[in-house]
C-alpha cells in the first residue's frame, strides 16, 4: 500500500539559490517529505506570496513515482475551487521540479485538531467546505484518495484548502467495470473495500475518508485506532467505532452513513448535501469562476461519459510550445531509449485515426493496445515502439502526440498521414514536428 511519508527523513537537498528563475525570492522552509521540500517564497515582480514545492527528480524516478507527479500536475491545473490549493505554474531544472502554488498561511488543520476537538458548529463549517471541494473534484472526474487533516490547510480567513493530489486518480484510470485497483492512502483513513483488494469506487473511498475526518473534528481522536496495523485494519473492515457521548443525534446519523462499510449503501455527496445536520447554514451556491484561459470544460485526464477523447485547455496548449514544453521533464531516460517526438492536428475523428493505426500495425506485425484514446504499439518481442495520445482541441479538431522509438513511426506510419493531418488553407505537407504555437498561429482560433 502506498502511504504518505511525512515522517520520512528530510534528506532532499535544499534550494540554495536566494532567487529562483529570477522570479521568486526563496524564504523559510515550511515542511518536507520523502521526495520534496516546501518553501515560502515571494514573487519579486508582483509581491505575491507563494509556496514552492521542490521535488527531487532523481528520487521520484528511482522510486517509480514519476507518474504520480505527472498526474498531480495535470489534475491541479484543471481544478479551480475556493477550497482547493491553486497551482500557478511548474518550473524545472535538471535536478528538480518546482510546483509554484498558492501560499496558505494558516498551516495544517491537523495542527489545530491536535490542540483540542472542535465544536459541532465549527466541525460542520469545515466539513461543508471539504464536501464542497470533494464534490467539485468528483464532478471533474478526480478522486483524491488520500484525504486526511494533514492534507487540509487553513488560509488567513480560517477557510479550508484541500492540498496534495499526489495519490489522486482520474476516471480514465478506472477499469471497464468503473473501479480502481491501486491500493493507496494513509492507514487510519482508508476504506474497507481498499483492504479487501477487490476494486473500489474512487468517489466512495473519498466519502469514507471524509467520514473519518468529520469524526476526528468532532471528537479529537480517530474512530479506528490500534497499536498494530492488523488490529487497525480489522476494526476498519468491520466498521467498529463508537461516537463520543457529546455527539448530537443528527451528527451520529451522518457519521454512521459516511462510515458505512458497504460502499453500495454508503452515502453520496448529493445525499450529504441533503442531510439535515449538514445542510444547516450551508451555501450550495458558491461563487467562483473558472480561469479565463480554460476555454474548454474538460481537463486533461477526464473522459466524457461517451468515451470521448480528452480536451485541452489553454494551459496545455501553451505547454506544447517550444519554449515552455514540460514533457521533457518527465522522461525516464534510464528505462527508455531516445524517442522521436511528433505532434500534429487532425480533423479526422479519433475512431478513424485509430483504425488507420490499427491497420498499419497489423501489416507490420505490431501489437496494439488502446486505453481510451491512448495507444501503445509493441514489437513481436514485446518491446515498446510507439506511444500515441489524442486530445480534443475543439469539436472538430484533435491534437495527436506521438513518441516513437527506433524510427518506427516515421518508417511505417508517416506515409499514411496525408489525408489525416489538418492543413488550414494549404496543400503542401506540413512537418510533423511543428509545435502547437506554430499551428495555432496559422489558423483562426482561440487566442492564448
Amino acid at each position: 500500500m502506498e502511504e504518505e511519508t511525512e515522517s520520512s527523513p528530510c534528506d532532499i537537498s535544499p534550494i540554495t539559490e536566494q532567487i529562483l528563475f529570477e522570479k521568486y525570492q526563496i524564504g523559510r522552509l515550511l515542511g518536507c517529505g520523502a521526495f520534496a521540500k516546501v518553501y515560502h517564497a515571494r514573487n519579486i515582480q508582483t509581491g505575491q506570496n507563494v509556496a514552492i514545492k521542490a521535488i527531487s527528480k532523481q528520487k521520484i524516478m528511482k522510486s517509480g513515482f514519476m507518474p504520480n507527479i505527472k498526474r498531480e500536475i495535470s489534475i491541479m491545473r484543471q481544478l479551480h475551487h475556493p477550497y482547493i490549493v491553486k497551482l500557478f505554474e511548474v518550473l524545472a531544472t535538471k535536478a528538480k521540479i518546482y510546483f509554484v502554488m498558492e501560499f496558505v498561511k494558516g498551516g495544517e488543520l491537523f495542527s489545530e485538531i491536535a490542540k483540542c476537538r472542535f465544536s459541532e458548529d465549527l466541525s460542520r463549517r469545515y466539513f461543508q467546505q471539504l464536501i464542497s471541494a470533494v464534490g467539485y473534484c468528483h464532478s471533474h472526474g478526480v478522486f483524491h484518495r488520500d484525504l486526511k487533516p494533514e492534507n487540509l490547510l487553513l488560509d488567513e480567513n480560517g477557510d479550508l484548502k484541500v492540498s496534495d493530489f499526489g495519490l489522486s486518480a482520474v476516471t480514465s484510470q478506472e477499469q471497464r467495470n468503473g473501479l480502481l485497483y491501486t491500493s493507496c492512502g494513509t492507514p487510519a483513513y482508508v476504506a474497507p473495500e481498499i483492504l479487501a483488494r477487490k476494486g473500489y469506487s474512487g468517489a466512495k473511498i473519498d466519502i469514507w475518508s471524509c467520514g473519518v475526518i468529520l469524526f476526528v473534528l468532532n471528537s479529537g481522536y480517530l474512530p479506528f485506532n490500534c497499536w498494530n496495523l492488523s488490529g487497525l485494519y480489522r476494526k476498519i473492515y468491520r466498521g467498529e467505532f463508537r461516537v463520543p457521548k457529546w455527539t448530537s443525534p443528527g451528527l451520529q446519523h451522518l457519521i454512521s452513513r459516511l462510515l458505512d462499510t458497504n460502499p453500495m449503501t454508503r452515502i453520496t455527496v448529493d445525499e450529504i448535501i441533503q442531510d439535515p445536520w449538514f445542510s444547516e447554514g450551508y451555501n450550495n451556491e458558491i461563487k467562483f469562476h473558472e480561469p479565463e484561459n480554460n476555454f474548454l470544460t474538460k481537463g486533461i485526464g477526464h473522459c466524457g461519459n461517451n468515451g470521448s477523447p480528452k480536451f485541452l485547455n489553454a494551459f496545455d496548449i501553451i505547454s506544447f510550445s517550444r519554449g515552455i514544453d514540460l514533457s521533457g521533464l518527465f522522461k525516464d531516460f534510464d528505462k527508455l531509449p531516445a524517442a522521436e517526438s511528433h505532434r500534429f492536428i487532425t480533423a479526422e475523428t479519433p475512431v478513424n485515426f485509430t483504425k488507420m493505426v490499427s491497420d498499419v500495425a497489423a501489416k507490420g506485425n505490431l501489437t496494439m493496445t488502446r486505453k481510451d484514446w491512448n495507444i501503445t504499439l509493441e514489437g513481436p518481442n514485446g518491446k515498446l515502439l510507439v506511444v500515441i495520445e489524442m486530445y480534443q482541441l475543439t469539436e472538430s479538431l484533435a491534437v495527436v502526440e506521438i513518441q516513437s522509438y527506433e524510427g518506427v513511426w516515421k518508417k511505417r506510419f508517416q506515409p499514411h498521414l496525408s489525408t489525416l493531418v489538418y492543413h488550414p488553407g494549404a496543400v503542401e505537407t506540413r512537418p510533423l514536428s511543428r509545435t502547437m504555437s506554430d499551428v495555432l498561429g496559422s489558423r483562426a482560433g482561440p487566442t492564448v
